[in-house]
């Protein structure tokens, strides 16, 4: 077998052999490449020592070399090379007391977590396949190198790792890798959870959303996500649901981001509207709750909340009460919520005529092809005119601001400077003395 191997990686690979030092590409990108995907990032795995490679390359970076990793730098793409070695003692579920190096590529490679995750490759030797990954990935299954249960005791981690794996992958789990998980899913509790996030996040994002029901097949669920159990358990209910999240993923495949917090926002809602959460604002409470253990930056948990808060406001085709509705979300998540609106399946709830949701993206169209204003930021007058012209200071100054930016919501073409301050003189005429 021969794989393909970028120009960077095969230089990296050649100097080291030239040095006198085995190299190999390995791990995922190995696995990936043979599966006709591209691998997002290359590592090398070889005998050379940190300070062996640094003084071959003009350029590193030194990301873990107490534990055996260099990044090699060209411009600014790096590839990770990590000398063979032995993890010690695992103490917190999580990471290795100790790393030692090692001469030898089996050592190295009996370390890692699954089959398919522990070939190596290069032109000079091929494929170096130890343990069956190479069958595996024509079978289609996740399974441990060597003793599953030692492997997640080692590292938890990997009990989602592999539930991900089988998502993105569309594999099955073998057996007795699947029996182990069930045993050790209290094991996640040990584990951070930006990790958790982190793997919950590909799992949404892969080709296989609804692999998430797996977490409660196993007992991991109630680990993980226990606000979301209840709904998991029902797969008829919320098969659909996930399913429909690849719709997402496919319409906001250039923004990440923009399609975790409308997967979130839908699982969430979901799982809260199934417990019978019908209060608006509790959902919204209960979305940032759950998103902030799950530790995610401020703006995924504001526009996911909001989403919560607004699910259930209607779809209409009407201008004005448009406008109140980007005034009142914000225009980011009203933009997010018709789209969330578009696509997602509620429990107990029927989805939006895809007719009024074309008339209403129509309408939004259309006031965004002029003029518009539903902030008061976009306000022709502030407060800083209305001062000038003799008003007050104080809250009321904020009440004719917020009566005017209604009027002009109503009406847009009264969103002129002169015609405002007129107005304003007829909602509160006394002047400052």
């Amino acid at each position: 077998m021969r794989i393909d191997l970028p120009e960077k990686v095969e230089y990296i690979i050649e100097t080291l052999h030239k040095a006198g030092y085995e190299a190999y590409a390995v791990g995922g990108c190995v696995r990936d490449r043979m599966l006709g995907r591209e691998p997002k990032d290359w590592d090398v795995t070889t005998l050379a020592d940190p300070y062996q490679v640094k003084a071959l390359f003009r350029r590193t970076v030194d990301t873990g070399i107490k534990h055996g990793t260099v990044t090699v730098m060209f411009g600014e793409t790096g590839y990770e090379v990590t000398t063979y070695r032995l993890d010690g003692e695992y103490e917190d579920l999580r990471h290795p007391k100790e790393v030692t190096f090692t001469k030898s590529l089996q050592e190295d490679l009996k370390r890692r977590d699954f089959t398919i995750n522990a070939m190596a490759y290069n032109h000079k030797d091929g494929l170096v396949d130890l343990f069956g990954g190479e069958e595996d990935l024509k079978k289609g299954i996740i399974r441990c190198v060597g003793n599953p249960g030692e492997r997640f005791d080692e590292d938890a981690l990997r009990i989602l790792r592999a539930l991900r794996f089988s998502a993105q992958l569309g594999f099955s789990i073998e057996p007795a890798t699947e029996a182990a998980i069930r045993e050790r899913s209290t094991h996640l509790e040990k584990i951070s959870a930006e990790r958790i996030r982190d793997e919950l996040n590909k799992l949404l994002l892969s080709a296989m959303p609804e692999r998430l029901t797996t977490l409660e097949d196993c007992g991991i669920a109630e680990v993980v996500l226990p606000e979301a159990v209840a709904l998991l358990r029902q797969k008829e209910l919320v098969n659909p649901i996930l399913h429909g999240l690849l719709d997402y993923t496919k319409c906001e495949e250039k923004d990440e981001r923009t399609a975790l917090v409308l997967c979130w926002a839908t699982l969430l809602n979901a799982a809260l509207l199934f417990s019978g959460m019908d209060e608006n604002e509790n959902r919204k409470k209960a979305v940032r709750r759950i998103l902030q253990r799950l530790k995610f930056d401020n703006d995924t948990i504001q526009k996911a909340a909001a989403l919560a808060e607004f699910s259930t406001e209607p779809v209409v085709a009407d201008a004005y009460t448009i406008r109140k509705q980007m005034h009142r979300m914000s225009e980011a998540v009203f933009d997010l919520w018709l789209v969330f609106q578009s696509r997602t399946r509620l429990p107990g709830r029927e989805p939006v005529a895809r007719m009024l949701l074309e008339q209403a993206v129509a309408i939004v169209d259309e006031i965004r092809s002029a003029p518009y204003c539903v902030s008061l930021k976009g306000l022709a007058v502030n407060g800083a005119d209305l001062i000038a012209a003799g008003r007050r200071p104080g809250v009321e100054l904020g009440e004719v601001l917020n009566q005017l930016l209604e009027l002009v919501l109503e009406r847009p073409e009264l969103n002129k400077k002169e015609l405002l301050l007129e107005i304003a003189e007829k909602i509160n005429p006394q002047k400052q003395e």
